[in-house]
């Protein structure tokens, strides 16, 4: 029976009254990561919270009218301008087939790579509900980064995901659990058929997909990384806790190392602990080597990934943490410290290839701007003293002091008016040390030594001169002493310490001094890349170079909660360049270790302690500079300085109250000024003046502990 015009359009009236459809919750990411728009700053537009926006998009929770018709006049108009590209077709349902194997092809550098689709394999999907038991999973012709589920929570909205090189379809990484779920980057999940390890390695390296590309041309592509849960450890029959706690590998009778040795793989020095790296040797271009982490054996350190743990987090979730930073920073190599020290040697490859004009083959020569193949000496007195350089001359010259700040003033200096200010302010240098990596000139030759050259300010290495007699504020530290306290006689500095000296206007009388006649912006690239990371990762948290000093206050205030796993990548970020910068002096370890003898970390050629020193000289001398100069423009002097944290006596807890500014409001430069760049400055922490006066007499330092809740600066962040 046919419908009046009157009825058509009642039905029409009656659906126009329902409550609007919104798009399904992976659209809504998508439309949202298409537009450009972190899912901080869609909370602040619906005026609610950014969880709420991520229950949205991983469709836990929907929005209740009057935020339903605001969220979806929002999706309305990035769909017009952001249209999907296709109609979304049903995915297959999963045939009972073996996988199709997978093997990596050989490839070219990744600067020509072509991006174009991998062949089908059965064996990889997304989830758009990763952490919810039980959800649906879509199969996908090809690994790739998901379109919903966690890929704008893993971008932080206003980045792309980066482009996966279609040799690693299933990007850098997997975080394998105990039922063979295989969680990847970007919402995508592996299956992994593996029962021991000898098959895991062997599923990693032809099937899985796992893997990066190389950072530097004349590099190699990252081994592929999969990290196994405590469910994963015990399924291939690993024990649950290592009971070698000073070695922290299985004894090499181990079931486990005996099946890996019997397979024809091989272990490195480090043996199978906690983060295992199995090899063999390369066939041609292809690389043999997969790098295992074992998350309850403690692979990841709490105080570099907080939070990254099986406790708090789902195995997605933790996939998310360690990808986002293996895209941004390098593949998890170990700790954070040795991720720092791989990334150098990725970014500054030791050798390129070189062609021999004789015989017209290909072979590898040094690449200038490296440390190359073989480790470098050091001159004497930038040794350890257990160094055989040391050891075996008989070297009693003294040693090169170049260490972080640790300083509290007098507390005879402080005057009443001091006393009487109610509050004790630190603030903090963002990353300082990675601020003084940037076009830092450094030696990559052998030392020479020179009796009683004249002072060269552009040549690096390290200087022997009397530094005793340069008069400065007390209520200052002294830049030439880690202790703030004034040289007593000669002593070995790096350049930037005495270059500074000359610029404060005194003379320098060089004794003696070893220079290196190699030199090169080697940490460039190091620089340049962890820079970017830091500065994506606190985007995504919300805190940008745009913001007004008022706003990166409020932003740096809150910026952990808006999202904690990136707040973790942030804190692995900035573990990586300390610890990094600490594995160039890294000493010998173990009880049964001679002096004299030599240790496994002076073999690398990353063993370069000259560089620490010009990296810590830069940081302490740019330090004493804005101290200098807040003295200059406020006549504020710091109770207690770090190289990367200062201490003053305030009226306020709010820094915009004492930093110097011009009268149109703009800060002056030289000073400690806000911001989210390397070097600029952040509210670290406040306290009473008691607090702070009560620790300087009892001989501690403020700058420490002005975080508060048990925070000591030192140890949580030490190198």
């Amino acid at each position: 029976m046919g419908l009046s015009e009157e009825e058509l359009l009642a039905a029409a009236d009656e659906l126009l009254a329902e409550a609007p459809q919104l798009p399904s919750p992976a659209e809504r990411a998508r439309l949202r990561e298409a537009a450009g728009i972190t899912q901080a700053r869609l909370a602040a537009a619906l005026k609610t919270t950014t969880q709420t926006i991520k229950n949205y998009e991983n469709g836990r929770s929907e929005p209740r009218s009057p935020r339903l018709e605001a969220y979806q006049r929002i999706l309305n108009g990035w769909a017009a301008k952001h249209p999907a590209h296709g109609a979304p077709q049903a995915a297959p349902a999963p045939q009972p087939q073996a996988p199709t194997a997978f093997t990596r092809p050989v490839a070219p550098a990744p600067q020509t790579d072509p991006v174009t689709p991998m062949p089908a394999r059965a064996t990889a999907h997304t989830t758009e509900h990763p952490t919810e038991p039980g959800s649906e999973r879509r199969h996908l012709a090809a690994p790739r980064l998901a379109t919903g589920g966690r890929t704008g929570e893993e971008t932080g909205g206003k980045t792309a995901p980066a482009a996966l090189d279609p040799r690693f379809p299933a990007g850098p990484l997997a975080v394998l659990d105990g039922d063979g779920t295989a969680y990847g980057i970007g919402g995508i999940v592996l299956d992994c058929p593996a029962t021991t390890i000898v098959e895991l390695v062997e599923w990693t390296l032809t099937r899985s997909g796992l893997g990066a590309a190389k950072l530097h041309r004349y590099g190699t592509d990252s081994d592929p990384l999969v990290v196994l849960t405590a469910a994963a450890a015990a399924k291939f029959g690993l024990p649950e806790r290592l009971e070698d706690r000073r070695g922290l590998r299985l004894p090499q009778d181990h079931p486990v190392v005996a099946q890996v040795t019997k397979a024809k793989w091989q272990l490195t020095q480090r043996g199978f602990g906690p983060w295992p790296r199995i090899y063999r040797k390369a066939q041609g271009r292809d690389r043999q080597c997969v790098q295992l982490a074992i998350l309850p054996w403690d692979a990841l350190d709490s105080r570099s990934w907080p939070g990254v743990n099986e406790a708090e987090m789902h195995p997605a979730d933790i996939a998310r943490v360690l990808g986002v930073y293996a895209q941004r920073v390098i593949t998890p190599r170990g700790s954070t410290a040795v991720s720092g020290l791989e990334l150098m040697t990725a970014l500054r490859p030791p050798t390129r290839p070189v062609r021999d004009e004789e015989t017209g083959n290909w072979t590898r020569g040094h690449h200038a701007g490296s440390l190359g193949t073989d480790p470098l000496p050091p001159a004497p007195p930038e040794a350890r003293p257990e160094h055989p350089v040391v050891v075996h001359t008989g070297w009693t010259g003294g040693f090169v002091n170049e260490e972080a700040y640790q300083w509290v003033r007098d507390i005879d200096l402080l005057t009443g008016e001091e006393a009487a200010l109610p509050y004790a302010v630190g603030l903090d240098l963002n990353t300082a040390f990675l601020a003084s990596t940037a076009r830092l000139t450094v030696g990559l030759s052998e030392p020479d030594h020179f009796v009683r050259p004249r002072f060269y300010p552009k040549a690096t290495g390290s200087w022997l001169v009397d530094l005793s007699h340069v008069e400065l504020d007390p209520r200052l530290p002294s830049p030439f002493t880690p202790t703030g306290r004034r040289p007593t006689g000669p002593a070995w500095y790096q350049t930037h310490t005495v270059v500074y000296a000359q610029e404060l206007g005194y003379d320098v009388d060089i004794l003696e001094a070893y220079l290196r006649r190699e030199t090169g912006a080697y940490l460039d690239p190091w620089h340049d890349r962890l820079k970017a990371a830091y500065a994506q990762t606190l985007a995504d948290l919300g805190v940008t170079p745009d913001l007004t000093d008022e706003a990166f206050l409020a932003a740096m205030e809150v910026h952990e909660q808006v999202d904690p796993a990136m707040a973790a990548v942030l804190t692995a970020i900035k573990a990586t360049v300390k610890g990094g910068i600490g594995k160039l002096f890294e000493g010998p370890q173990g009880a049964g270790y001679k002096d004299g003898e030599e240790w496994p970390a002076m073999k690398r050629p990353t063993w370069a302690p000259w560089i620490r020193n010009a990296i810590i000289a830069k940081t302490r001398v740019n330090m004493h500079r804005k101290l200098t100069n807040m003295a200059k423009f406020t006549g504020m002097y710091p109770l207690a300085v770090l190289s990367d944290c200062v201490v003053y006596p305030t009226a306020s807890t709010n820094p915009l109250d004492f930093l110097p500014y011009t009268e149109s409001g703009k800060p002056i430069p030289g000073a400690f000024r806000l911001g989210p760049t390397p070097g600029r400055a952040k509210l670290e922490g406040a306290q009473s003046m008691t607090w702070a006066v009560d620790l300087m007499e009892q001989g501690y330092n403020p700058a420490r502990h002005i975080k508060g809740d048990g925070h000591d600066a030192v140890m949580d962040e030490g190198e």
